[in-house]
């Protein structure tokens, strides 16, 4: 999800918000946790994911000039159901719940944060349709046509958990193309 004029307000209320520089693999929100920080990633990469089962289960990638929080947490004061964590050493703003309140009074900051929020439950029901009507090797070639730049810099077992299948699945995909 593209940041829509988000770094406009880095520069008018750059006292709200907090960059920081994370190592690969450190979590920035674990399961469970109730989250302060929406998180804009200048550089690096994050992923949210949960366990089932004892095993990893990716719901997203996060990337250069896309947010992430876990909404539901951050918006109403509850446990998050996953986690957050860089990927690869990180830059992000980390904007504290407290100082996005104080955005939202910003009419053009709240248009932006709506236009950022409805972008991301679209892609969220997308995403969830396309669990439900298409097959693996369908949702492959959805992301290799929609976001290939993720299939060249995660692991494999990241990629075949995002797409709802094994390693060994994923693997049978590709070599069938």
């Amino acid at each position: 999800m593209q940041i829509p004029d988000i770094k406009s307000f880095l520069h008018t209320a750059p006292h709200l918000f907090r960059e920081v520089q994370y190592p690969a693999k450190k979590v920035l929100l674990d399961e469970g946790q109730v989250s302060a920080n929406m998180f804009l990633v200048k550089s690096g990469a994050l992923r949210e994911y949960f366990y089932k089962d004892g095993k990893e289960l990716t719901l997203e990638f996060i990337i250069e000039n896309q947010a992430v929080a876990s909404f539901d947490s951050f918006l109403n004061g509850t446990p998050s159901d996953f986690l957050i964590e860089t990927l690869e050493p990180s830059v992000v703003y980390e904007l504290h719940y407290k100082a996005f309140r104080q955005l939202l009074e910003n009419p053009g900051f709240q248009q932006t944060f709506n236009t950022l929020f409805y972008k991301r439950f679209s892609e969220i029901s997308k995403r969830l349709m396309s669990f439900i009507k298409d097959s693996p090797q369908e949702r492959y070639k959805q992301l290799l046509k929609k976001r290939p730049e993720l299939l060249l810099r995660f692991p494999q077992h990241y990629i075949a958990s995002y797409l709802g299948i094994t390693s060994v699945s994923l693997s049978r995909i590709r070599n069938r193309r």
